[in-house]
């Protein structure tokens, strides 16, 4: 992954993010060798996923963040990660506000089931609500139908999966799909009531 990022760098004129799907350490370590200016991983709480258990640990990730001269990397956490389910019968809004205050991070990003999948507008309004001075990002089903919407909920969203030639998260970029999406985001969003 450092070796793409580095031979596009040249080519990058914005701020740019980085993640290692799901290894925070590497995720950091990718950010720091290539100049990313953020990441987005699953750095607290722990977690029943398709891919085992995650029991993460925050406290060590900031800690290598800092080991490694990445004290300027902001870290996005992902609260409701893709595949996962909180091991723990607290509500996401209990779980922000306490990661938030624990964690200190830089945002919370709100996932769907998988990568392309709806984020719960539900959800998305539950954590913004808890943790208002924090940025909070939808993590996934971003579409040029839904990002006004999103947008009127949300601080940010992030896209990749609609990006992709039919949606399909294996296909390339296709630059027609983002100009539709850009040009959405642009447009003036509906009142946050109105997330689908």
């Amino acid at each position: 992954m450092a070796r793409v990022v580095g031979e596009l760098r040249s080519q990058i004129t914005v701020p740019f993010g980085v993640n290692v799907l799901w290894d925070a350490t590497a995720t950091v370590d990718l950010a720091v060798a290539t100049g990313a200016r953020f990441v987005r991983e699953v750095f607290s709480g722990a977690y029943a996923s398709d891919f085992g258990v995650w029991n993460t640990n925050a406290g060590r990730t900031v800690r290598h963040r800092r080991s490694v001269g990445g004290q300027d990397v902001r870290l996005l956490y992902n609260i409701v990660p893709e595949a996962a389910v909180y091991l723990n019968d607290r509500d996401v809004a209990s779980v922000a506000t306490s990661t938030v205050f624990n964690c200190q991070p830089d945002g919370l990003c709100v996932s769907g089931l998988t990568a392309g999948a709806d984020t719960s507008a539900e959800t998305l309004r539950a954590v913004k609500a808890a943790v208002p001075g924090t940025p909070v990002f939808a993590n996934t089903g971003v579409r040029a139908d839904t990002v006004a919407a999103q947008l009127a909920v949300a601080d940010g969203v992030i896209v990749g999966t609609a990006f992709k030639r039919d949606g399909y998260i294996w296909n390339e970029v296709d630059e027609a799909r983002v100009a539709e999406l850009m040009a959405a985001a642009r447009t003036p969003a509906e009142p946050a009531g109105a997330v689908p």
